[in-house]
């Protein structure tokens, strides 16, 4: 196995793709909206997934988040609000919000273990910030610590409880970050003191099976690389301060916050300390260039793969889907 989670470019498995996944054997995979055109179709590509990959558990990933973020869409799957309405109804009543969430997350949760979607890449862990770049805005769970990270562990719950893994991100936060980072590299200049806000939420959930890294530069812990490279902020901060030991991966490699070729954009995140590389495109040149730049998984980081996989196992949707969202409407319109 190598310690890479990869894209492909449509809704169907071509021959080369199932070629090269057979020989790289990658740790898993992610889906985009390119990937995706109905439900049979997408069952269908998730098996043959599974089938390339010999693996039942095989980590499928998608970023169903919510508002804006969302691959499946309408008119085939239902729309999910943004996290946002949650931290509104935190406002006013906090236990309801943490419950709206929650049911909220079971029901993205359960939608995706019929499609034979395993990981859902969250929840959003950035404390939000006036003033910075909207990428993060409304797709946050709010701008208090605890709030976010008491509404972060009811996503968590939600999404295991119908037999999909979370992941948290962008660890060790992206709040602060006044540039988008998939077009340029953020640098936050905040002191460590001030960061201990953005870490809390982290230090609250940091014993999530899965984190993803963020391709932000903070100047208080290492003014040369963002935190997707940087061993300092890898082995000091997420894997020290916060005390997180899940599967960490980057973000996505093809991202203009980072520079280099793409072998090189590999080899220097699993340098620093992740245990995976994420590459979404799907642009077969690309994924060789990874492919070819990394060798087998550690051992440790399988361990953490495995560790993060078998929090799902066995389980899957117990409570209808219609039932969930029912009581989450239900929920939201006290605020």
């Amino acid at each position: 196995m190598t310690p890479l989670i990869l894209g492909l470019a449509g809704p169907v498995l071509s021959d080369e793709e199932r070629a090269f996944f057979a020989d790289v054997d990658p740790a898993g995979f992610i889906l985009f909206r390119r990937n995706i055109e109905d439900a049979a179709q997408l069952r269908a590509l998730t098996d043959a997934l599974r089938a390339v990959s010999g693996r039942a558990d095989v980590p499928i990933l998608i970023d169903q988040e919510g508002g804006r973020v969302a691959r499946m869409q309408p008119p085939v799957w239902p729309a999910f609000p943004r996290a946002e309405v949650f931290d509104r109804l935190y406002d006013v009543a906090p236990a309801s919000a943490i419950e709206a969430a929650k049911a909220n997350a079971q029901a993205i949760a359960t939608m995706l273990h019929e499609a034979g979607i395993n990981v859902n890449c969250l929840p959003l862990l950035d404390v939000r910030q006036p003033d910075a770049h909207d990428i993060i805005g409304d797709r946050a769970l709010g701008a208090e610590p605890l709030r976010v990270a008491a509404l972060g562990r009811a996503v968590l719950e939600g999404m295991q409880a119908a037999g999909v893994v979370g992941v948290v991100k962008h660890i060790p936060g992206h709040g602060r970050a006044m540039a988008d980072s998939h077009v340029e590299l953020p640098v936050v200049t905040a002191s460590a003191e001030e960061l201990e806000s953005d870490l809390a939420p982290f230090i609250a959930l940091n014993g999530a099976p899965m984190g993803m890294t963020a391709h932000v530069v903070y100047t208080a812990w290492d003014a040369q690389e963002c935190a997707s490279l940087s061993a300092r902020v890898i082995g000091d901060v997420i894997r020290g301060r916060i005390g997180f030991d899940g599967l960490l991966m980057s973000d996505d490699l093809g991202m203009h916050a980072l520079s280099g070729d793409f072998g090189e954009r590999a080899a220097g995140v699993l340098a620093a300390g992740c245990d995976i590389a994420l590459h979404c495109s799907g642009d077969m040149a690309e994924m060789r260039a990874v492919a070819g730049a990394v060798g087998a998984i550690a051992d440790d980081a399988r361990a953490r793969l495995d560790r993060a996989m078998a929090t799902v196992a066995g389980r899957g949707p117990d409570i209808a889907f219609a039932d969930l969202v029912a009581k989450r409407d239900a929920l939201l319109a006290y605020a």
